[in-house]
């Protein structure tokens, strides 16, 4: 991660009036400043308590039609117009209040927020802005349905998209974004979103685009037309009579903005999604026929690479690359010490999700003299603690001031002992996070040697504030 330039908010409220889309409600949001660091903080104005919604990818709870937010019973549905309005204006940290549960539609594009952020105005904060830049390739494909997505290093976010459609209306369409700031406002913001004429009707059949007409969206008719059809779109959509009605026409929506306004579009809703990420992105992103889901689980990536980074960061003066932790690195987080840390190394680590690391078993640990003379085999309990320890290095790297925490080890279930461990050889001890609620969870734990599993078990551990040294007394260093 790297630090430059400086975050920036609103510098007065301004607020859009509108309708929703799906709900086909008034709704309004309103853009205020907020203080630095805070990020992008949805609010709704309308429920009790008004609650807050962190825009972030911890909080997407859906992307049907859109992408949607939430924390408990409040939710915003469709914030992606919004989210990339904000983003591509270089807004860092704003609350967004939402009277209702979705911002307005306007002409289903962005630019009806960007304009509300322009007559906000933009004010610098003084706090360093934090970049996430990419030094690695990252990948996402769904070979299915044709989706691909990769982000590979770059100085600055930049955007390769491509889409392809069968219907002749839109066929193969190709968009470049070099830089956000510099381009996005002319040539992105005023992309409309757009839509096949069988997804309006599925739609509608569902109850959602309430709030839809002939001003908010393109609507490609990709089958078609009976008259009794027609006449339903010009009752409930209010399309003229003398609307095309031929497949592979624009029925809804005029003419296009651009030709290739639904690959500016779709790189909006890119731009909208990636902006969960919580920081501004340093990579170059290559998308084919990507939609919100894939956007996400991008994200979702991206936000992984970044906890690694942070880790890295952390654990500067040791040997911590690439979720690498050394020995010095070790000791800075678990509590552990000669004869009892039973972890040598870090080979993997992803915070949230999974550990791998190595114990060197040598004929010099102590357990050896007495187990068993003659015949040494390291014991079964201290497998299963060099397991726990690994553990321990995965859910204290998944809460912050990991330094100031413990891991209590609550219940061992389902211990198997598959192999006996002997001097020589290296044990790799794999912990995967199958459950955490609050500071409460449940570990998997599997060591292998030689490929060959040799003990698991289930475990469960709670993380707790670390109690302060006694004074006077010095830290054991072993």
């Amino acid at each position: 991660m790297t630090l430059q330039a400086l975050q920036a908010t609103v510098a007065k409220p301004a607020t859009l009036d509108g309708m929703g889309l799906h709900t086909g409600s008034p709704t309004s949001v309103t853009f205020r400043p907020a203080p630095p660091s805070s990020g992008i903080i949805f609010i709704r104005a309308d429920m009790p308590g008004r609650p807050e919604i962190k825009a972030d990818i911890d909080n997407v709870i859906g992307l049907d039609r859109g992408t949607t937010i939430g924390v408990g019973e409040a939710r915003v549905h469709t914030v992606e117009h919004c989210l990339a309005a904000l983003s591509g204006m270089g807004i860092d940290n704003c609350y967004v209040e939402v009277d209702g549960p979705e911002p307005p539609v306007g002409d289903g594009s962005a630019m009806p927020f960007v304009q509300t952020l322009q007559e906000a105005g933009k004010k610098e904060q003084e706090a360093p802005r934090r970049y996430l830049e990419v030094d690695e390739v990252i990948t996402y494909s769904e070979p299915e349905r044709g989706v691909d997505l990769l982000v590979l290093p770059s100085d600055r976010f930049r955007i390769t998209f491509m889409v392809d459609y069968k219907n002749p209306a839109l066929g193969t369409q190709y968009t470049s974004m070099y830089g956000l700031e510099e381009e996005f406002v002319e040539e992105f913001a005023a992309a409309r979103t757009f839509c096949f004429l069988s997804e309006v009707e599925e739609m509608n059949a569902r109850g959602l685009i309430q709030g839809g007409d002939i001003y908010n969206a393109v609507v490609i008719i990709d089958h078609p037309i009976e008259d009794d059809e027609f006449k339903m779109m010009q009752e409930r959509f209010g399309i003229p009579a003398d609307a095309p009605t031929e497949q592979g026409e624009v029925i809804v929506g005029g003419d296009f903005r651009w030709p290739n306004e639904p690959v500016r579009h779709k790189t909006l809703d890119l731009v909208g999604d990636f902006a969960l990420l919580g920081m501004p992105l340093k990579g170059h992103v290559l998308a084919a026929r990507s939609g919100h889901a894939a956007n996400v689980a991008v994200v979702k990536k991206l936000r992984k690479f970044a906890e690694r980074k942070e880790i890295e960061l952390k654990y500067q003066g040791t040997k911590a690359e690439k979720g690498v932790l050394d020995h010095l690195a070790l000791q800075r987080i678990l509590p552990h010490r000669y004869p009892f840390l039973l972890v040598d190394r870090i080979l993997e680590l992803v915070p949230r999700e999974r550990v791998v690391a190595v114990k060197n078993v040598t004929l010099n640990e102590e357990f050896f003299t007495g187990h068993f003379p003659g015949q040494p085999v390291m014991p079964g309990v201290l497998i299963v603690e060099a397991m726990a320890q690994a553990g321990g290095v995965l859910l204290l790297n998944t809460f912050e001031e990991a330094e100031d925490k413990l891991v209590y080890f609550m219940g061992i279930d389902g211990v198997r002992f598959r192999k006996p461990v002997v001097p020589g050889d290296q044990i790799r001890l794999e912990a995967e996070l199958a459950r955490l609620k609050g500071r409460t969870c449940k570990l998997l734990g599997r060591a292998y040697v030689d490929g060959q599993l040799v003990a698991e078990g289930e475990f469960l551990a709670a993380v707790q504030d670390r109690p302060p040294e006694p004074q006077g007394e010095e830290e054991p260093t072993g």
